[in-house]
């Protein structure tokens, strides 16, 4: 019993080298020849980054055709790893405007030691970014904030 070899299977057959020996292969076009890539038109380069999603973008930034000619504004929140950046942008064909901006390490004039990461910063920084704008479009005396601190609405 103990005598008796396990066979092994036949190795697969090899293909012939393209040297001229005739193959079984059925023919397989080249799709991407030379003409393929003299017409091919890269992507944008941030969407070959992956950044961007321009079809998102340009949703975004559309604006209505009643409102033709006015600013589209809109509120960019960014966190790093310290700190959170708050933006009031619009976009032109030359590219995206900052109108103002502020980070929640300026909190620390305000009397904000620490913490500038978390979720009461971020509304401590809109607030400043708020009221900055509201300063260069001249509201601030419009829309007054609360005179005195007490917690209530």
């Amino acid at each position: 019993r103990g005598a008796e070899k396990k066979q092994n299977p036949p190795p697969p057959p090899t293909l012939p080298s393209a040297a001229g020996k005739s193959s079984n292969m059925a023919f397989v076009k080249v799709l991407k020849n030379k003409a393929y890539f003299k017409r091919f038109q890269v992507k944008p380069r941030r969407r070959r980054e992956g950044k961007t999603d321009y079809r998102a973008r340009r949703k975004m930034v559309r604006q209505d055709k009643n409102k033709f000619n006015n600013k589209k504004y809109r509120m960019v929140v960014r966190f790093t790893n310290r700190k959170c950046i708050c933006q009031i942008m619009y976009a032109t064909i030359r590219g995206d405007m900052v109108v103002s901006q502020a980070t929640s390490a300026e909190l620390a004039k305000f009397g904000i030691p620490a913490g500038y990461k978390n979720y009461a910063a971020a509304y401590c920084t809109g607030l400043l970014v708020a009221r900055r704008v509201l300063k260069k479009f001249g509201l601030d005396e419009a829309f007054k904030g609360k005179e005195e601190i007490d917690g209530a609405d």
